[in-house]
């Protein structure tokens, strides 16, 4: 599980930072999780390619997280996109986009689907045999989302030289790996445990931007692998964070301890400070290990 920050900044964009946009890689997939402006230039700076962007994730409709969602849609047309492209946000969005490309007599040649949110509760917006995504309801100014994308393994692991100790032919490989057993010329049935190992524990990531402090988040957010919080103020600030229904780094820290996250990651911050390096060392004090998310910066876990 990989995960690239194109923008992590709050509000503005400016010559040093970018609004908020990131991509994460999970079980060959390619997700792009809010489309501030400026997201085409970090796509290409991250070296991202822009045909494996098949599924796009829009927290709200806040400017600083989709306002580069339209030229990114005409970008794949220019780029004589053929693949089917997903777009997951709050209702309104597909009136928003479709407007803009017709004032522009632009259309994709491709197919464009917008799947339309306004559920106030969880629910699976998107799920294959590898990957499943709900949404997280925010509390912001806003109807606003997070996503939680959580990984399917189903597949076992292969014991290889037990496989070949018993003879076994490669066309029953796909058979073991989903958990059954094996029937030898002989009649002797080798059960599935000894020809396999356990699957890979399935990682699990949270994206929660914007939100002001909310417990309610916890029960979504328990035992999560990696969870992004936005911090968008220092303590000092915390009028500031209520006031805006944003959150401190010190409450972004509260929410990761009471819900059991394994990483917290830090981002959204206000471009009001100098230094990000604050907003982690206020984190600390409540919970360990935090990171702190960058422009074009990159985490695996």
């Amino acid at each position: 599980m990989k995960l690239t920050i194109l923008g992590c900044y709050a509000a503005t964009p400016r010559t040093i930072t970018n609004p908020t946009s990131q991509v994460l890689e999970i079980k060959n997939h390619l997700f792009l999780i809010d489309c501030g402006e400026g997201t085409q230039v970090q796509l290409r700076k991250s070296k991202v390619k822009f045909s494996k962007i098949n599924h796009i994730f829009i927290s709200h409709l806040h400017g600083d997280h989709f306002f580069g969602l339209v030229g990114l849609i005409s970008t794949f047309m220019l780029l004589n996109r053929i693949n089917d492209l997903h777009v997951y946000g709050p209702k309104g969005i597909k009136e928003i986009i479709l407007i803009q490309l017709r004032a522009g007599n632009s259309f994709t040649g491709y197919n464009l689907y917008f799947h339309e949110l306004e559920s106030k509760e969880s629910e699976i917006v998107f799920e294959d045999e590898k990957v499943i995504v709900k949404t997280i309801p925010l509390n912001h100014r806003i109807y606003t989302n997070g996503f939680l994308f959580q990984e399917k393994n189903k597949e076992r692991k292969l014991n290889i030289e037990k496989i070949e100790e018993f003879g076994i032919d490669v066309v029953y490989y796909q058979k073991i790996k989903y958990g059954s057993g094996i029937t030898l010329e002989n009649g002797t049935f080798v059960p599935n445990e000894l020809l396999t190992f356990d699957s890979e524990p399935e990682k699990s990531y949270a994206f929660c931007s914007d939100t002001m402090y909310d417990e309610q988040l916890i029960p979504h957010l328990a035992g999560v692998d990696v969870l992004y919080h936005e911090s968008t103020f220092l303590e000092n600030d915390l009028n500031l964070a209520e006031r805006t229904k944003h959150a401190t780094a010190i409450q972004a820290a509260t929410i990761a301890k009471k819900s059991g996250v394994k990483h917290l990651i830090l981002g959204h911050y206000s471009t009001r400070y100098e230094s990000i390096d604050v907003f982690k060392t206020e984190a600390e004090t409540v919970f360990s290990p935090v990171l702190l998310a960058d422009d074009g910066k990159a985490f695996e876990f």
